[in-house]
């Protein structure tokens, strides 16, 4: 199933291309023969490629919303049984998972209602359990390990 979209999409993607290069070389020669003038031969390339362009980005957006329905059409739990066998706590849960929404150590604090000396302390616990020195390594780890919702 995999493969004939592959082989699809890469016959889509030749026959397209084929197709361009035909439209360009008839440009060319409506150019070359005087029956174009420069500024109308740019001009169409310029449509053409602005089509291709919106086309383009129709594809990326529809694609990207297609991925977000995916992730909210089922609820995401961590696992529970690997956070226990972490021995992480649910503070240092918390904490994670604002860690993965992109926050600084002072906006988990406000969000937490806690110092900024217990978030320190919190993601420090975390680095050692989860065997990770850096932010992103972290979010990774737990990522792989399923325990952030």
């Amino acid at each position: 199933m995999y493969l004939d979209k592959v082989k699809k999409n890469i016959l889509i993607y030749a026959t397209s291309m084929g197709g361009l290069l035909i439209l360009f070389k008839w440009m060319e020669y409506q150019y070359v023969s005087h029956r174009l003038g420069m500024e109308m031969y740019l001009g169409l390339a310029g449509v053409l490629f602005l089509g291709i362009g919106i086309f383009v980005g129709y594809l990326f957006y529809r694609g990207s919303q297609q991925k977000k329905l995916e992730q909210t059409s089922e609820p995401h739990l961590p696992d529970t049984q690997k956070l226990d066998e972490l021995k992480i706590s649910q503070r240092e849960s918390e904490v994670l998972n604002l860690l993965v929404k992109g926050y600084s150590n002072q906006e988990i604090a406000d969000q937490l209602f806690i110092s900024i000396h217990t978030v320190k302390s919190h993601v420090a616990n975390l680095y050692s359990k989860l065997d990770v020195k850096r932010r992103t390594q972290a979010i990774q780890k737990a990522k792989e390990l399923n325990i952030i919702s």
